[in-house]
């Protein structure tokens, strides 16, 4: 192998960054884009099924067809669609936290709707989840 500039161990140094940097950034807007899905999700089964009562056999049946129509996807188990109509639920009329829920993994969500009780401690863990990013 020939020799290599001085420079070299800098180039590789500032090139590892900024692949770092931006396979962060790319987790980060996937993240915001599945909570968003999420939040839709929820949405739109709060509204199609509020003049009807919401049935296991709904859930499941919808679980089953997502389930085959994104074949290899996860996150559509009956339980996860349960969670995405919560977590539309939880806070679709606070706006303090609208606005913070895409900012934190689905799975930090799951946790604080499951641990928390009020919406202020909500808010808190959610504001604490944000700013740890």
């Amino acid at each position: 192998m020939k020799h290599l500039p001085d420079i070299y161990p800098k180039l590789l140094e500032r090139i590892k960054t900024a692949i770092q940097t931006e396979r962060s950034r790319a987790i980060q807007q996937l993240t915001r884009s599945l909570i968003i899905v999420y939040w839709d999700i929820g949405k739109l089964t709060v509204q199609s099924l509020e003049n009807s009562e919401w049935g296991k056999g709904v859930v499941e049946q919808l679980s089953k067809d997502l389930q085959k129509e994104f074949p290899g996807k996860t996150g559509f188990s009956a339980r996860n669609l349960r969670s995405m109509r919560q977590f539309y639920e939880t806070y679709k009329d606070n706006a303090n936290v609208k606005q913070l829920v895409s900012r934190i993994p689905w799975g930090h969500h799951i946790l604080i709707m499951q641990r928390t009780e009020s919406m202020a401690e909500k808010e808190y863990y959610l504001r604490a989840s944000a700013d740890m990013r």
